[in-house]
């Protein structure tokens, strides 16, 4: 019951954060980009279910929330050490 209750909560703290909540008066920027880029798999699938909810918030800073998205688009949770080769001691 308690990871059904913790899951649930993980949910909906990633949900309150989605792109679409942001306004041209506060726009997105590097941090917000970042957090966008790593919940973007979330966000495609509830987009199917929710048309205001967005991949990519388009009120943002500009530049700075292209490079953040796309950082975290790139690496993900840690997805880089995937890649590594370990060393054999």
């Amino acid at each position: 019951m308690k990871k059904y209750f913790l899951f649930i909560v993980i949910v909906l703290v990633i949900t309150s954060c989605m792109p679409g909540t942001y306004t041209s008066k506060n726009p997105a920027g590097l941090l917000t980009g970042i957090w966008h880029g790593w919940i973007a798999p979330i966000s495609l699938i509830l987009g199917f279910f929710n048309n205001n909810i967005r991949i990519y918030e388009i009120n943002n800073t500009g530049w700075w929330y292209d490079f953040g998205f796309y950082i975290a688009m790139i690496g993900g949770f840690g997805s880089f050490s995937l890649f590594r080769k370990k060393k054999k001691d």
